[in-house]
């Protein structure tokens, strides 16, 4: 018989299955060290595993603020570091125009340069930025899914 001061599975009763399963895909792929922009398409991309099984605005958002998204995102930020010193992806890439006043870019050019790397770089890893759990219950409140506005 089991007692209660015995430590808790990896997995608990109060953790969302399918948010488990998950996690459990992404942590296969990870150990299996990819590139991180395939990492990040294959797990968090339109057609990824977080979006095929969060269908719903709602359901998605409550996703990205549990523990399972969290350590996610640090698998991610792991592939990230490992691979600044590689040559660059096989992915194809696309160009993102973004009109911001100078002052702005003379900012982001100065934290770049602060930090050793291009500003491409630095926005790069600004839009991969992890919310953090305020930040996405704001969000989560401000979304609205399309089935409830249909409803």
């Amino acid at each position: 018989m089991a007692s209660r001061s015995e430590a808790p599975s990896p997995v608990s009763e109060a953790v969302d299955p399918q948010a488990a399963a998950v996690l459990q895909v992404a942590e296969r792929l990870h150990a299996m060290g990819p590139e991180w922009v395939v990492f990040f398409r294959e797990v968090l991309g339109v057609e990824g595993i977080v979006r095929r099984s969060f269908r719903s605005a709602t359901a998605l958002t409550h996703f990205e603020c549990s523990p399972q998204y969290a350590r996610i995102r640090e698998m991610l930020d792991d592939l990230r570091n490992r691979q600044r010193d590689r040559p660059a992806s096989r992915e194809a890439q696309r160009v993102v125009t973004v009109r911001m006043p100078r002052s702005l870019h003379e900012s982001l050019k100065a934290e770049a340069d602060d930090m050793r790397v291009s500003i491409n770089t630095l926005c790069i890893s600004k839009l991969l930025k992890i919310l953090d759990e305020d930040e996405r219950k704001d969000i989560a409140t401000d979304r609205v899914a399309p089935e409830e506005m249909a409803g």
